[in-house]
């Protein structure tokens, strides 16, 4: 049974992975991004997929009895490998001049799971969010989708093959009845489990089973649709749904879940109903098209790393018309991969001896290499990189884990205790979890308790949540519910120190931080805090609401014998500091070229923080300022990042091993006027 050559999939792969690159150029006009969306490509490529896959496996099962596995995945490692491993390879002297340490390791650790078919558990397990901005600098974040098609070929054919010996008759059903699981699985994940939902085949095989079943029907009623009208009207209404859902979905929505139905339907509609008379294959079949469909997956793998590495080196700077040439070079790489790359590997006749043999030596290569890298630190020693690099691109906090084996992104936890010992409770989103490491050491040579109450992106406040903007959906880590279990948990240790540390500023201007002098603003927040009904539509009453219940929620630890340590705001700065000075500097760190912030912007950030926390006044509550560290001090009217050894920063606003040990000096002289206060 002949498998068909159907141009008309080629040009909905051409709109798929336009949609993508589309997605992450970040393109805004009139302050819009008009493909926010674009992220469903990468669904639209698992249809196909499925569809391509299943037609192959069952065509050669129906009309032979039989199934090569030996051919089937010669071809597959003919499609992949070769374009995927010369990215790979193209990439490294990139990452040699360009990423820091840290973030070399990260490259490094990425690609070692590409190459094991596996960055998708990877990246979940890492705690990189699909299209985040931090996602935008990791080069090699888009092979997760290649991990899960890849899995997606080494198990399907095998079921397959079992269900065609065993189940003959009963395939459809079971097709059917797993695409339903699935689904089901991805609904209710989407809910309870956003990134893990994100990243897996077990969410993520039901799109790839709806071509599935298009396949097995296709090949067994010997046709598609006959049905002249449909033919005509419903490949138009698929394109339409894909085309909604490019617009107007956004990357804050449940996916996968039942709205991801619209796209899946949509390029399922276009493979079942198109034919070679009808409107949109005519369109989906014009040659240009066609063309760049052909190229796809070398523009799907090209894309990514050479927007991140731009990002990284900020080369664009949001300039469109520098992004437009990037995708020129992109196409121009892209078709050369595909004529020299892409075709002669899979060209039959071609040895394949001869190429995999080949495969195999670059394989080793790459995955020596990235190995090496992580063993030493992300080559931390590379000459044309300063030592004040080392350490500045990772949270403090992160450390904790590994000493400890307790994760605390979002949990509260006693890491150390004993009935004589004083209680230290460190309370607060991801600033307090920057101050952890450190203040964890101190304690323990104290001998004070040390206990945390750290949720990511959550600052303690009584009777608030976290929602996003458009749907109102709380973060189930920063919940009214959530905060209470966190009340109840600080106040089951009375008289303790609490030290209250977060990103205040943040939640109540309700936008990240810009800066004036560099043009740099971190992007729009997609979130607010909001009351327990959500019922506030002005910032004004959120600012108000948060004020009210702030001073709540200190109030409650006061009653509790509890003695309060108020870390004031941080200075932001709107780039990440480390990258920023080795980008300017070409990693050659240059001692009294200080980069600096101004602290009029500071001042005027932080007002309403400053009212707030002034508001409060009790003999039991402590002040630290960390602006005071930075700020009006060496260089007046300026907030310094670093010094001649050390950059306080690991990002655009944490403090990082450096400034947390600084800011935590005066904590420790807080906690010792409490002592005193008790003698």
């Amino acid at each position: 049974m002949k498998t068909n050559y159907r141009s008309e999939i080629d040009g909905l792969r051409a709109f798929a992975v336009l949609a993508v690159i589309l997605y992450h150029a970040k393109i805004e006009l009139f302050g819009q991004n008009f493909f926010e969306g674009g992220f469903i490509g990468v669904d639209i490529f698992f249809v196909i997929s499925g569809y391509l896959i299943t037609s192959i496996i069952l065509k050669e099962l129906v009309t032979t009895g039989k199934f090569s596995f030996k051919y089937f995945y010669e071809r597959r490692v003919r499609r992949i490998l070769p374009a995927l491993l010369f990215v790979m390879l193209v990439s490294l002297p990139f990452a040699w001049i360009y990423l820091l340490p840290i973030s070399f390791i990260d490259f490094s650790k990425s690609i070692l799971y590409s190459l094991g078919f596996s960055s998708n558990f990877y990246f979940h397990f890492s705690g990189q969010e699909y299209g985040a901005e931090s996602g935008l600098l990791t080069p090699f974040l888009h092979t997760w989708s290649l991990s899960v098609e890849e899995q997606y070929y080494i198990l399907f054919p095998i079921l397959l093959f079992i269900i065609f010996r065993y189940l003959k008759k009963y395939i459809i059903l079971i097709l059917i009845i797993s695409f339903a699981g699935s689904l089901g699985l991805a609904e209710w994940a989407s809910r309870n489990y956003h990134s893990l939902n994100f990243y897996i085949l077990p969410t993520r095989v039901w799109e790839l089973l709806a071509g599935s079943i298009l396949a097995h029907s296709e090949i067994y009623l010997n046709h598609r649709s006959k049905n002249k009208i449909l033919n005509l009207i419903l490949p138009t209404i698929g394109f339409f749904l894909i085309g909604y859902s490019f617009l107007f979905f956004d990357d804050e929505m449940l996916h996968p879940s039942i709205y991801t139905l619209l796209p899946i339907t949509g390029a399922c509609l276009i493979i079942w109903f198109s034919e070679n008379n009808e409107p949109l294959s005519k369109i989906l079949s014009f040659k240009p098209i066609v063309g760049i469909g052909l190229i796809s997956y070398s523009l799907y793998l090209w894309h990514y790393p050479i927007f991140a590495f731009s990002d990284i080196i900020e080369l664009t700077k949001d300039d469109i018309y520098k992004k437009i040439l990037l995708g020129l070079v992109i196409l121009l790489l892209s078709i050369i991969s595909y004529y020299f790359i892409e075709r002669p590997a899979r060209n039959k006749n071609n040895n394949f001896s001869l190429i995999f043999g080949l495969l195999i030596f670059i394989f080793l290569i790459i995955l020596v290499f990235n190995y090496v890298s992580v063993e030493n630190k992300g080559f931390e020693k590379r000459k044309h990189i300063s030592k004040i690099f080392k350490k500045t691109t990772i949270n403090p906090g992160d450390l904790l884990s590994t000493v400890t084996g307790k994760n605390f992104i979002s949990k509260n936890i006693k890491f150390s205790y004993s009935p004589n010992n004083t209680n230290l409770i460190l309370v607060g989103d991801s600033h307090a979890k920057s101050l952890s490491y450190n203040l964890f050491n101190r304690t323990n040579m104290n001998k004070y308790n040390f206990l945390t109450s750290i949720y990511s992106g959550c600052q303690f406040i009584l009777n608030v949540n976290r929602v996003n903007k458009k749907t109102l959906k709380e973060f189930p880590n920063c919940s009214s519910k959530t905060q209470r279990e966190r009340q109840n948990f600080i106040n089951e240790k009375k008289d303790s120190i609490i030290v209250l540390f977060g990103r205040l500023p943040l939640i109540l201007e309700e936008e990240r931080f810009y800066n004036p002098e560099l043009n740099k603003f971190e992007g729009k927040m997609k979130d607010f805090i909001q009351n327990e009904d959500k019922s506030l539509n002005t910032i004004q009453s959120r600012q108000q609401n948060i004020a009210n219940n702030y001073i709540k929620t200190v109030l409650n630890l006061l009653q509790n014998n509890h003695k309060i340590i108020i870390v004031y705001p941080m200075p932001e700065v709107g780039v990440s500091v480390p990258r920023y000075i080795f980008n300017q500097s070409k990693g050659v760190f240059e001692k009294k070229k200080y980069f600096t912030t101004s602290y009029e912007a500071y001042k005027k950030r932080t007002k309403k923080s400053f009212k707030l926390l002034n508001f409060i006044k009790h003999d039991n509550i402590y002040r630290v300022f960390p602006h005071k560290l930075f700020c009006d001090t060496f260089i007046e009217n300026r907030c310094l990042t670093h010094d001649d050894k050390s950059i306080f920063y690991f990002d655009d606003d944490h403090p990082s091993f450096k400034g947390a040990d600084m800011i935590n000096d005066l904590i420790m002289k807080e906690i010792e006027k409490i002592e005193l206060n008790k003698n």
